[in-house]
C-alpha cells in the first residue's frame, strides 16, 4: 500500500495580479503557479520588478491600491484538514485578518521601517498573541520575552520594553522574526529579509530563520535576488521574470543544469570561487520589461541572444524537461 503524499501548505494556481494605471494595465503577476510543503524552503529569485514581492503580498491580500487579484487561486491547506482559497476572501474582511499573523506571517524587506517607532518592541511582538489567541497582555509580553531570547537578542527581559530606535538593524530583524513566529504560523514569507544588513549578520539572520521554521515545521518562502542565498537555503527554486515563472526546479538540479536563458544569465553574472578568476563576468544586457507593455511572446526575448521569431511572437508555457524541473522557453525544442 502506498502512502499518500502530504498536502502542500499552500497551492497557488494561475495567479494574476494587475495594477490599472493611466497608461494601461501593469501585469505585475501574470499566471504564477507553485506549491510548498511543511518544513521546506522555497526561494523565489529574480531581478527587481520581476513580480516576487507582489506575489507574496497577493497571498496575504495586502496588495497596494489600485492593485487587485483578477484571477487564480491560493489554497491554504490547514493542519486540521480544512482548506480555504485566500483569493476568494475580502482583503478587508475578518477571515483574512484572522489568517494574517496567525496562520501566515510575513517578514518585510526593510527592518528599519517595518516596526512602529512609537510602540515598544515587546508590545509589537506580543500583539499577535493577544489578538489571535486571546492571551491577556501579561501573558503576551511573557511570550515576547521568550521569543526575543529564542532569536538570540541579548538581555531579552530588558529589551522587551525598548523601542525600535534602541535596536541595531540586525536586532530589529530578529525582532521581526520573533513577531512572525509568535503564533507558530504554518507559512512564513520573508521578503529579502537581510536587505541593508552587513554580510555576517545576513548569514546569522537567515540561519536563524530557517532553523526556527524547521523546528516549528513551518513552510518558508524566501524572496531574494541573491543566488548565494538560494544555493545555501532552498529546497526548491522559482525563477521569475516579467511577472511570470520562467523556470522551477529543486535547488541542486537548477544549479547543476539551468535551462532557461535568463537563469543561465543570472548564473553567469555572479562570481564563482571555483571558477577561472581571469574570466570576466557576463552581464545580462538590457533592462527588465515594462509590465504595462509586455511583448506578445516571451518577456525575456528582447534581451535573449538565443531568441527566434517564434519567441517574439508566441508566449511559451511551462513544460517539464526533467523530474520536477520545468521551464518556459522554446530554445532546444
Amino acid at each position: 500500500m502506498t502512502t499518500a503524499a502530504p498536502r502542500p501548505v499552500l497551492e497557488v494556481r494561475d495567479l494574476v495580479t494587475h495594477f490599472p494605471v493611466r497608461a494601461g494595465v501593469v501585469k505585475a503577476v501574470d499566471g504564477v503557479s507553485f506549491s510548498i510543503e511543511r518544513g521546506k524552503t522555497l526561494c523565489v529569485v529574480g531581478e527587481s520588478g520581476s513580480g516576487k514581492s507582489v506575489t507574496a503580498r497577493s497571498i496575504l491580500q495586502i496588495v497596494d491600491a489600485p492593485g487587485r487579484i483578477v484571477a487564480g487561486s491560493m489554497v491554504l491547506n490547514r493542519a486540521d484538514g480544512s482548506s480555504v482559497d485566500l483569493a476568494t476572501l475580502d482583503p478587508r474582511g475578518r477571515a483574512i485578518r484572522a489568517i494574517r499573523g496567525a496562520e501566515i506571517a510575513m517578514i518585510f524587506q526593510e527592518p528599519m521601517s517595518s516596526l512602529n517607532p512609537a510602540i515598544t518592541v515587546g508590545r509589537q511582538i506580543g500583539e499577535p498573541v493577544n489578538l489571535h489567541r486571546g492571551t491577556p497582555w501579561e501573558g503576551a509580553l511573557a511570550r515576547a520575552r521568550e521569543l526575543l531570547g529564542l532569536v538570540s537578542n541579548p538581555d531579552a527581559a530588558a529589551r522587551v520594553n525598548a523601542y525600535p530606535h534602541q535596536f541595531s538593524g540586525g536586532m530589529r530583524q530578529r525582532a521581526r522574526i520573533a513577531m512572525a513566529l509568535a503564533c507558530e504560523p504554518q507559512l512564513i514569507i520573508a521578503d529579502e529579509p537581510t536587505t541593508a544588513l552587513d554580510v555576517t549578520v545576513q548569514a546569522q539572520i537567515l540561519d536563524l530563520l530557517q532553523d526556527l521554521a524547521k523546528k516549528a515545521n513551518s513552510a518558508l518562502i524566501l524572496l531574494t535576488h541573491d543566488l548565494g542565498v538560494v544555493a545555501r537555503y532552498a529546497n526548491r527554486v522559482i525563477v521569475m521574470y516579467g511577472g511570470r515563472v520562467v523556470e522551477t526546479a529543486p535547488a541542486a538540479e537548477l544549479y547543476a543544469r539551468p535551462a532557461h536563458p535568463y537563469t543561465r544569465g543570472l548564473m553567469a553574472s555572479i562570481p564563482r570561487l571555483d571558477g577561472d578568476t581571469r574570466q570576466r563576468l557576463v552581464p545580462i544586457e538590457g533592462s527588465p520589461p515594462d509590465l504595462s507593455a509586455l511583448p506578445p511572446g516571451c518577456a525575456f526575448a528582447p534581451r535573449c541572444k538565443l531568441a527566434s521569431e517564434r519567441c517574439r511572437a508566441e508566449r511559451p508555457v511551462l513544460r517539464e524537461i526533467g523530474p520536477n524541473h520545468l521551464k518556459s522557453c522554446f530554445v532546444d525544442d
